[in-house]
């Protein structure tokens, strides 16, 4: 099964879940008990939260795939030619090599999304998750950003 298939999933589980909190928090609000209604309001704000938490996932998750789209048919996307370990693990030394590339070519276009994209993928693979997801939203920004200067200028 796919990633994407997966996290869709996640999704709808997750809205099932939440539905299920929102039911029982309304349940808790209709008591009128002070404290139950305290507890009632409390259980709403989660699903509200969870909402929004699994929205801006998607909504990164979309983004994400829409640059890698882009940078593909562009001959921009880097190869997934790294050594992996016996486990399947893209192998440590490679990946720091190929950061400090990555890395060098963000310093010497910091304004290029796709440099941000490649020092990403980069992080990625040094499985630096933070930092990848850090520099993805810098591209997604950087992309957003080029866009509405390109519609300015015409």
């Amino acid at each position: 099964m796919s990633a994407r298939r997966v996290s869709w999933l996640m999704a709808g589980a997750c809205v099932v879940y939440l539905a299920f909190i929102a039911q029982r928090a309304w349940i808790l609000i209709a008591t009128g008990e002070p404290l139950a209604v305290v507890l009632g309001i409390g259980l709403l704000l989660l699903p509200v939260v969870g909402v929004w938490v699994v929205a801006a996932e998607l909504r990164f998750g979309v983004r994400t795939a829409e640059l890698a789209r882009e940078l593909e048919q562009q001959g921009g996307l880097s190869v997934d030619d790294l050594p992996r370990t016996a486990s399947g693990r893209i192998d440590r030394e490679a990946a720091d090599q190929r950061f400090q590339i990555a890395r060098v070519d963000t310093e010497a276009a910091p304004k290029d999304w796709r440099a941000w994209y490649r020092l990403a993928v980069a992080y990625d693979d040094a499985r630096d998750r933070r930092r990848a997801r850090a520099a993805m939203r810098t591209a997604i920004r950087l992309h957003d950003n080029h866009g509405l200067h390109d519609t300015h200028d015409r």
